[in-house]
């Protein structure tokens, strides 16, 4: 005979699961319009409209920082919205952007997606707006969140395994996973660099929470990751299926790459120029 006990831990179990192919980024929620300002949608053409691709956000006047694996062989059409809430509404706050430049870090290896990093030159300065600001971004010698700290981040990106995306940005707060126990064999092993962090955030069993495994997903690349109000990493890749337990997302981290952030937006002129 099936205890009352082992009834409820079921029930708690098959509600979980349930609820996890419904909720957004993996254990997400709908992020309040506009209230973060520095998100952009990367959009590629699909016949005669365009599909959001992969995230990016804003981190200067005309300078919009993404992953290096959204565009690995150039822009290929691919314009750049700011001031998105939803993808599908014709909102007075969208501005879009043709992609002038883009620079891709010369050191990103695509087999595990080290050094995922890459700015995008827009095609003309954006408008501030209460829809459209610059985000700041950890710079060399500031502090990384360490293991069990607080982090978010937000997009676009699938809802589930299955593909299925989402209209309006979602949003998703986690917690850092330690570095030494994403290199572990059983997590990451080799694939897991000195230029990587990852994060994700786990109910604990029974579930007792909407969700059983909070994590950013397929779309969400480029995205960024922030640890209070400050961009610290790039939404790059995990596994193979989100909301794994041992294969939370990877960020680039981008306090290392300020000297070639800074060199890329202000190229220092030649003596022949």
């Amino acid at each position: 005979m099936v205890s009352e006990k082992h009834v409820r831990v079921a029930a708690a179990v098959f509600i979980c699961a349930l609820i996890s192919h419904s909720e957004s980024i993996i254990g997400g929620r709908e992020a309040a319009p506009h209230s973060r300002p520095y998100m952009a949608s990367i959009q590629v053409p699909e016949g005669e409209t365009m599909k959001h691709e992969c995230g990016g956000f804003v981190v200067a006047d005309q300078w919009v920082m993404t992953a290096v694996h959204c565009l690995p062989t150039g822009p290929n059409g691919r314009k750049v919205v700011l001031g998105v809430h939803s993808l599908s509404e014709p909102e007075e706050t969208k501005q879009t952007f043709d992609i002038l430049e883009l620079h891709n870090h010369p050191a990103f290896i695509a087999s595990n997606y080290d050094n995922d990093i890459a700015l995008i030159k827009l095609d003309r300065p954006f408008n501030i707006s209460e829809a459209v600001q610059v985000v700041p971004f950890l710079r060399a010698g500031g502090t990384n969140p360490g293991r069990d700290e607080e982090v978010d981040s937000a997009g676009w990106g699938s809802e589930d395994n299955l593909g299925s995306r989402p209209d309006k940005l979602k949003e998703v707060v986690m917690e850092m996973v330690s570095s030494a126990r994403c290199r572990r064999s059983d997590y990451f092993g080799r694939k897991f660099t000195s230029n990587m962090m990852c994060a994700h955030k786990v109910c604990p069993d029974p579930c007792d929470q909407p969700h059983k495994k909070e994590d950013t997903c397929d779309g969400d690349s480029g995205g960024p990751l922030l640890y209070n109000g400050v961009a610290v990493g790039i939404t790059s890749n995990g596994g193979k299926k989100c909301g794994q337990i041992k294969k939370p997302g990877i960020y680039t981290i981008i306090s290392l790459y300020t000297e070639w952030i800074d060199s890329t937006m202000n190229p220092q002129p030649t003596e022949a120029e």
